[in-house]
């Protein structure tokens, strides 16, 4: 038999070995970053089925709760990337009361399991990962943006404690840098404030940190490219917005928000500078 016959199906043999090494959550989230809410709802359902005394299974499911209501509303579109200065925005938005008890549910059971092991790690993650929601809920639906602050302090703290002891745990350092990079980006009243409260405000640090979790975290690797494009778009840094754009559009092609973004940096958008873009 030709050496090349015998090459071709261990390769393929490899490749699917690859595909297969994804584990139920990951395929879970990327099923929620695809916009594939009702499938991610399944996944992480089973996960905690077979898993019921793992808090990320709840967590996980608050995360596309929380992602649907996001893709429902609007919300990364008319946060992030068309209020250009300083992200949020007081512009009133009608939650979905269902989603919300929901979400709450699945916060409530993830710190209720997360609290039987406080010391293991993979408990303080998933407090990390509720915190977190729990902010991005309060900043981005109800705009209750001091309790969202105080949320959003807890998670960082939180990722801080964990990250000393396990620092591979690459998902936790989204804390961090949303912390520092959102922060940073209001205005310099408000920096000192947050900075007297315990916040912290250092864009570098905020980059930095997501740009660990990009590269080399698991569950929120996406989200992370997701804020570094929009930080690239701010900086004007138009290649590094659309080659994170690209690959976001690649893997995750039932997503438009990406395909969106990614069209306003065409040559024909660009004819009008950075601000059509940004608009």
């Amino acid at each position: 038999m030709p050496l090349r016959t015998l090459i071709l199906p261990c390769c393929l043999c490899a490749l699917a070995a690859a595909a297969s090494a994804e584990t139920p959550l990951e395929v879970g989230y990327r099923q929620m970053y695809d916009l594939q809410f009702a499938a991610a709802h399944r996944t992480f359902a089973d996960w905690q089925n077979t898993h019921p005394d793992d808090p990320m299974g709840p967590a996980s499911d608050a995360a596309a709760y929380l992602f649907a209501e996001f893709d429902r509303l609007h919300i990364l579109q008319s946060e992030f990337f068309i209020h250009e200065q300083h992200f949020m925005t007081d512009h009133k938005l009608a939650p979905d009361p269902v989603a919300k008890r929901k979400f709450d549910a699945a916060l409530d059971a993830t710190r209720r399991l997360a609290a039987r092991s406080p010391q293991n790690p993979d408990c303080q993650f998933a407090m990390i990962l509720a915190n977190g929601l729990h902010s991005d809920y309060l900043a981005l639906i109800e705009k209750r943006y001091a309790a969202s602050f105080q949320e959003m302090k807890a998670s960082r703290v939180v990722a801080e404690r964990l990250l000393d002891a396990h620092p591979g745990m690459y998902d936790a350092w989204i804390a961090i840098g949303v912390e520092n990079y959102m922060l940073s980006v209001r205005p310099l009243c408000l920096r000192l404030l947050f900075r007297l409260a315990g916040g912290e405000t250092d864009k570098a640090v905020g980059i930095e940190k997501l740009k660990l979790t990009s590269e080399k975290g698991h569950y929120l690797a996406p989200f992370a490219k997701l804020l570094l494009a929009v930080a690239a778009l701010r900086d004007h840094d138009t290649w590094r917005a659309r080659t994170l754009l690209q690959g976001l559009v690649r893997e995750y092609p039932h997503n438009p928000l990406y395909a969106q973004e990614l069209a306003r940096l065409s040559p024909t958008a660009a004819a009008g500078g950075m601000g059509a873009a940004l608009r």
